[in-house]
């Protein structure tokens, strides 16, 4: 459990860094739902790992040896929810949860042989891409749905948000990684979008919705 509580935090850091590279505390302690002085025994553990460096009343930055590690933990995730989905048949709002589970196995070769298995994807049921070994990540650039002017048809590719509420919202509404979106009308008044797609006309999502939907 140490372990886990430990590559949950390795995770978290990671995430953080991609908004700032300095991290507070505080954003770290908010992220992980715990304490400040919690935050902080775990901190100085990692430290001395080399996970990161942490002065006192300074910022925490990750080191490359941290940024590498989160991201064994990533693609071990990632590629848990593949396999979950594509051959065990979860629905995409079911596979965050127990791949949070999977991603603390140490054996590599079991997510070597999931990889080879699935053909060496390069982005989870999410659209958010899977680390290689050496911890690079494929960049890609989306638009949010909520930058689209009228007019225009794009294709969903990833998700800003990948909660069950809302996979289960987009259920409701048939809307899955690859729909092609075409934009129709935007309301002055609060940024709602009237879309299109497949056989499906007249759909509104709220500005909340489009700011969470990645297309291209």
């Amino acid at each position: 459990m140490v372990s886990h509580t430990k590559e949950n935090y390795i995770k978290a850091l990671f995430y953080l860094h991609q908004k700032n590279e300095n991290i507070a505390l505080s954003d770290l302690g908010e992220e992980l739902r715990v304490s400040k002085p919690t935050a902080n025994d775990m901190i100085k553990k990692l430290q001395l790992e080399g996970i990161v460096k942490s002065e006192k009343y300074k910022p925490i930055k990750i080191t490359k040896k941290g940024k590498l590690r989160a991201a064994e933990i990533i693609r071990k995730h990632r590629l848990s929810e593949i396999f979950l989905l594509q051959i065990m048949g979860f629905g995409w709002e079911e596979v965050h949860e127990i791949a949070e589970e999977l991603e603390h196995i140490k054996t590599e070769k079991f997510f070597d042989r999931m990889d080879e298995l699935l053909g060496f994807p390069t982005t989870d049921p999410h659209g958010s891409p899977i680390p290689d070994k050496n911890g690079n990540f494929n960049k890609v650039n989306y638009k949010r749905l909520s930058q689209i002017p009228v007019g225009s048809t794009v294709v969903v590719k990833a998700l800003q948000d990948s909660s069950m509420d809302f996979l289960l919202y987009l259920n409701k509404k048939s809307i899955q990684l690859n729909t092609k979106i075409t934009v129709n009308q935007i309301e002055s008044f609060d940024g709602s979008y009237t879309i299109s797609y497949d056989d499906t006309s007249g759909v509104v999502l709220s500005k909340s919705i489009c700011n969470r939907l990645l297309v291209e």
